[in-house]
């Protein structure tokens, strides 16, 4: 496996002997990686490959088959009762296609999670719920329904939901999914402006490298065959570095950065 040198930081999440897999159809398989305090950590690789699974795993709503994950020390995969929902609260979560209520404005969207999970009352909701909003550039659509907003408006809606316990983690699945240039630039400024800001660690699956070479701190490169990690560390180092055919080719799309030999046995990686 291809690695980058990174800096040393305390771990928010702790990913050991990890095996993603539904039944008998194994996935990924022995992962160990960890996440950082305050990194923007992104999880790539091609179509087909277990980002979106290893995700689920990561955040509990699948139990995998082997391994643990570790939020703040605590491990998910074991974790019940309070326990587990205390774990729960710390970090939020964006799906790929945003999941707003449609029936809910963004203000209802926005405080649906505090009013499940706090005794504050109607105007403290209200308030912390418009506090995010502006968080994302959203506070002047607090009363429209996501029906009525752009799709880059609603993933940013998604992100201010999954902000509303003050979680130390954001969890993002394809953000940029379905979004043109200019407004998936947009979305990654977001996230960026977040992290700077307020300090709270993403997890992002991607494959857009454009918002990867924007957003990511660190990242892990998954493969299907494999199924395992091939790289991770810094973006850049490892499109220049990598001595790894593969990785490279992923990193430059189509450009002929590996030897000839090399090049007649690989097929281009899926966008």
């Amino acid at each position: 496996m291809t690695t980058s040198p990174t800096a040393t930081a305390e771990n928010m999440i702790e990913v050991k002997d990890l095996t993603v897999g539904y039944g008998s159809n194994i996935v990924l398989q022995n992962l160990n990686f960890s996440v950082k305090r305050g990194e923007v950590f992104v999880i790539l690789g091609g179509s087909g490959c277990g980002k979106s699974s290893l995700l689920k795993n990561m955040i509990g709503l699948y139990d995998p088959p082997k391994g643990s994950v570790l939020i703040e020390g605590q491990d998910i995969v074991t974790a019940a009762g309070t326990e587990r929902q205390n774990i729960l609260t710390r970090f939020g979560v964006m799906y790929q296609q945003g999941a707003l209520f449609g029936s809910m404005s963004l203000l209802e969207n926005v405080r649906l999670f505090l009013e499940e999970y706090t005794q504050l009352s109607e105007d403290e909701m209200s308030l912390i719920a418009r506090c995010k909003l502006d968080l994302v550039g959203l506070l002047p659509f607090e009363a429209f329904m996501p029906s009525e907003i752009s799709g880059g408006m609603q993933k940013r809606a998604a992100i201010a939901r999954a902000m509303a316990l003050d979680p130390d983690i954001l969890f993002l699945d394809e953000p940029s999914a379905g979004l043109d240039p200019i407004t998936s630039a947009e979305l990654d400024q977001t996230i960026l402006s977040i992290s700077r800001n307020l300090g709270i660690t993403f997890v992002v699956v991607t494959h857009e490298l454009p918002s990867i070479y924007t957003i990511a701190d660190r990242i892990i490169m998954l493969d299907k065959d494999t199924k395992g990690i091939i790289a991770e560390g810094d973006p850049r180092w490892l499109r220049e570095h990598s001595d790894n055919p593969q990785v490279r080719r992923f990193f430059n799309r189509g450009a002929d950065v590996a030897p000839e030999s090399d090049n007649l046995k690989l097929a281009t990686l899926p966008a």
